[in-house]
C-alpha cells in the first residue's frame, strides 16, 4: 500500500473537485485546488440546483435511447444530437446505445444506490464543518403534467427504482392542489405529484461557499491556471501548465469533460462527452416554494433567491460551442402554455454548460493505474447531487488505500 499523501493537488474547482478537496482536509492533507477559471465555472454554474438522490439513475435508460432516435434531427426536442459529421461522437453514442438495455440500467441503479444513500449526509457533514452555502429542503417538489394520467408513469418508475434498492417517496396530488402550492401553474396542468425528501440550492453560491470554507481551513485555491499535463514520476506527481509546474504526493483530476485528456495515459479509457444543458433566469410574480418539473418537456423550474431558474435539454454537441438560441427558444415555448406571471421574454443569465456523460451512464471515480493519480467525474446530471458524497468517499480512498463499497461500481479502469 502507498503511504497516505500529505500533499494533494485537485485539478478542477467544480462541485466534485472542491468537495474532494474539502474532505481531504478532514484527513489532515495539505490541498491545492487548481482551475483554469474559478469555482463553478463549468457545468456546476448554471444547472438546475436539484439535490435529488432519489432520482439519481444512469443516463442509459432504454427509454432515453428510443426517444433520442425519434428526435435525432429536431433541434427543439429535449434530447438533441446535432446531425453533423463527428465520428467520435457517433462512436460514443453507439457505445451508449449498447449500454442502454434494461439489465444494464438496473445494474447501474444498484451501483448508484449506495452512494445516493450517502448524498444528503455528505451535505450535512459539510454544513457541520463550516460550509454555509444555502441549501433548502424541497418539501414541495412538484411534478406537473398536462395529461391527467401522466403521474402514473412516475409512480411506476418510482416503484421500479425502489425495488432495486433506492427508495422513492411520492404522493399523488390533484392539479388544483398543485396550483395552490405553485400559483404560477396554468389550467393546462391536469395531473401532479409531490416527491419527498429532496433538497435544492443555488449552484454558484453553494460552490463558492465550499471554496470559501476550503480556503478558510487552510487550502490553496489557484484560479486562472490551466494544467496541460499530469506526470507521475514514481514518488511524486508533477502537474504543469503555462503558469504552473509543481509536484505533489497525489493528484485528483476533476475537470469534467476534459478529464480523459489528462488521464488516458493512466488507463482511463471510458469515453466522456458533453451532454450540454441550457438555463436562464426569469422574474416570477409568485415564486413557487420549491422546484417544479414538467416531465413532458423535461424542463425544470427552481426558485433561486428572488428569481427562478428554468433549465433543460440534453444536447450531445461540442464542448465550448456557444449558446444555441434555438434551444433556449424551445425551452421557452414548451413551458409558455404552462406558466403564468413568468417573464419568459425578459430572460437573464442565458447559459449552456457541458455535463460530463460517460458511455455507460456511470461516474468514473477512484484510482487509475498510477497509485498516485485519481479521477472524479462523469456524473452527467448528478454532479451537484453526488459531488459531496463523491468527494468524501474518494478522500477516504486516497488516504486509507481502501476503496469504499459505494465506489466499486465506478472504477476508472473499467
Amino acid at each position: 500500500m502507498t503511504a497516505a499523501p500529505t500533499s494533494v493537488a485537485v485539478v478542477g474547482a467544480g462541485m466534485v473537485g472542491l468537495s474532494t478537496a474539502w474532505f481531504l482536509q478532514d484527513h489532515g492533507v495539505d490541498v491545492t485546488v487548481v482551475d483554469s477559471v474559478g469555482p463553478a465555472a463549468g457545468a456546476s454554474w448554471g444547472n438546475a440546483g436539484w439535490i435529488t438522490p432519489t432520482l439519481s439513475t444512469p443516463l442509459t435508460d432504454p427509454s432515453m435511447l428510443t426517444y433520442g432516435l425519434r428526435s435525432l434531427l429536431s433541434p427543439t426536442s429535449p434530447l438533441y444530437i446535432p446531425p453533423r459529421p463527428d465520428p467520435k461522437l457517433f462512436g460514443f453514442l453507439a457505445r451508449m446505445a449498447r449500454n442502454s438495455t434494461t439489465a444494464r440500467w438496473k445494474a447501474g441503479v444498484r451501483a448508484l444506490a449506495e452512494i445516493n444513500r450517502e448524498a444528503l449526509d455528505a451535505f450535512d457533514a459539510m454544513a457541520d464543518g463550516g460550509v454555509d452555502g444555502p441549501i433548502e429542503a424541497a418539501d414541495d417538489f412538484l411534478f406537473a403534467y398536462t395529461d391527467p394520467a401522466g403521474p402514473q408513469g412516475m409512480v411506476d418508475e418510482g416503484r421500479k427504482i425502489t425495488s432495486l434498492g433506492q427508495q422513492v417517496d411520492i404522493d399523488l396530488i390533484s392539479a388544483d392542489e398543485a396550483r395552490a402550492r405553485a400559483p404560477m401553474l396554468t389550467e393546462k396542468i391536469r395531473g401532479a405529484l409531490v416527491l419527498r425528501g429532496q433538497r435544492f440550492l443555488n449552484p454558484p453560491d453553494y460552490v463558492a461557499a465550499v471554496a470559501d470554507s476550503f480556503v478558510a481551513r487552510g487550502g490553496t485555491l489557484r484560479t486562472g491556471t490551466t494544467i496541460t499535463s499530469v506526470d507521475d514520476r514514481g514518488v511524486r506527481v508533477r502537474i504543469a501548465g503555462p503558469t504552473m509546474d509543481e509536484s505533489f504526493d497525489s493528484v485528483v483530476v476533476a475537470t469534467g469533460v476534459g478529464l480523459p485528456a489528462l488521464t488516458k495515459q493512466y488507463g482511463v479509457t471510458t469515453r466522456v462527452r458533453a451532454g450540454r444543458g441550457y438555463s436562464f433566469a426569469v422574474d416570477v410574480d409568485d415564486l413557487p416554494p420549491g422546484p417544479v418539473y414538467f416531465p413532458g418537456s423535461s424542463v425544470v423550474c427552481t426558485p433561486l433567491g428572488d428569481r427562478m431558474r428554468i433549465a433543460g435539454m440534453m444536447e450531445f454537441g461540442r464542448h465550448g460551442d456557444p449558446v444555441d438560441q434555438r434551444r433556449i427558444g424551445a425551452i421557452v415555448e414548451s413551458v409558455r402554455p404552462l406558466l403564468r406571471g413568468v417573464s419568459l421574454d425578459d430572460r437573464r443569465e442565458e447559459w449552456v454548460g457541458s455535463r460530463p456523460c460517460t458511455q455507460d451512464g456511470l461516474p468514473i471515480v477512484g484510482r487509475t493505474r498510477s497509485p498516485r493519480v485519481f479521477v472524479a467525474g462523469g456524473h452527467a446530471m448528478e454532479g451537484m447531487t453526488l459531488g459531496p458524497a463523491t468527494g468524501r468517499l474518494l478522500a477516504e480512498t486516497i488516504c486509507t488505500g481502501v476503496t469504499p463499497s459505494a465506489l466499486t461500481g465506478f472504477d476508472p479502469l473499467r
